[in-house]
């Protein structure tokens, strides 16, 4: 069976989000889009937690449903379109000097139940992070300070880096990110076990990138209102025999078990070429490697996109990662495939 999957999006109490992203909102958008599992988002802030506790119950190990449909899961071994799961998630913003340089890096977390989250916030408090300040709370910890801090709460956690190719906030992000896992994560490298491709990259691009050979590749929306849930999304192959539940979702994703993911055009993305918007100047990454970064009409220096950034790290070239085409589907040897789609 398969169950769509969208773990990246923020609640109301996030910057630049929509107040409609409350917990009815996000179930019943969810279930209009076929999404089966979502993530509840900003489980760090204090106010959304609470929301998230009154309106959600446990139906099976580590995924909860609304409260008025726990009697609904509970009876069916299919998830009804009307009745998406939740599995309680967070993303946590990084900001920090590493050798010399500033790096600001966004993280996800993915927790098991109540009790973990509730120890992980507490712990995040005790290191005098703000969570009442966003629902995406900025911290001056290091990534692998995150990785020590979720991990020493819960092994079951999941940490996993956000949209990696974002200029200003990512792992391999051109302004502020780093050029490998191990110089991110150091010791807690091989505790990744997956990355999310953001909206300006898709797996092809990933796939480019060696070290990612052994990690599961990703996509969620990132939703900042409760239409743009489903975007990009995951999707699973999960057993009809035993009922899903977090222990499942976590195995599909340590074991790269992805049945294949579902992709915003990387060209639509924000980022996806060098360039200065306000300057109305774009450049391809040969383009770039010819002018330069700097911006002809203003001079100051321009955002390096995505598409530049994976030219910078790859390893191999678009050439060598051979992706065979079904009309909208893309696939290549021992990986997921993907189907490109445009939201609507």
């Amino acid at each position: 069976m398969e169950i769509i999957a969208d773990l990246h999006l923020h609640s109301k109490y996030s910057r630049a989000v929509s107040q409609n992203m409350v917990v009815s909102q996000i179930a019943l958008w969810a279930g209009k889009k076929g999404i089966r599992l979502v993530g509840s988002g900003d489980f760090t802030h204090p106010l959304w937690l609470r929301e998230l506790k009154e309106n959600l119950k446990e139906v099976s190990f580590g995924l909860y449903a609304l409260k008025s449909q726990e009697k609904e899961i509970n009876n069916s071994q299919s998830l009804k379109k009307e009745a998406p799961l939740f599995l309680l998630t967070t993303e946590i913003a990084s900001i920090y000097s590493q050798e010399g340089k500033s790096h600001r890096i966004h993280n996800l977390i993915f927790a098991p139940d109540f009790k973990t989250v509730e120890e992980i916030n507490l712990k995040l408090r005790s290191r005098e992070v703000n969570l009442f300040s966003d629902g995406r709370p900025i911290t001056g910890l290091s990534s692998q300070a995150i990785c020590e801090l979720v991990l020493s709460v819960n092994k079951d956690c999941l940490v996993i880096p956000a949209h990696i190719w974002t200029p200003w906030f990512s792992l391999y992000g051109s302004n502020s990110g780093f050029d490998s896992l191990k110089e991110c994560f150091g010791e807690f490298a091989p505790q990744i076990k997956a990355i999310e491709t953001g909206l300006s990259s898709d797996p092809a691009m990933n796939w480019r990138i060696e070290e990612l050979d052994g990690k599961s590749i990703l996509s969620f929306s990132d939703a900042h209102s409760p239409q743009k849930l489903g975007r990009e999304a995951t999707v699973f192959e999960v057993s009809k025999e035993n009922k899903l539940d977090y222990e499942q979702i976590k195995k599909a994703i340590a074991n790269q078990q992805i049945a294949y993911t579902i992709e915003f055009y990387p060209e639509e993305g924000k980022y996806h070429w060098s360039g200065h918007r306000t300057c109305q100047v774009k450049q391809s990454p040969p383009e770039t490697a010819r002018l330069g970064t700097t911006c002809p009409v203003c001079g100051r220096r321009l955002t390096v996109g995505v598409m530049h950034r994976v030219e910078q790290l790859a390893r191999r070239s678009a050439e060598e990662v051979v992706v065979s085409r079904d009309h909208w589907v893309k696939s290549t040897a021992d990986r997921p495939p993907y189907v490109m789609s445009v939201p609507l």
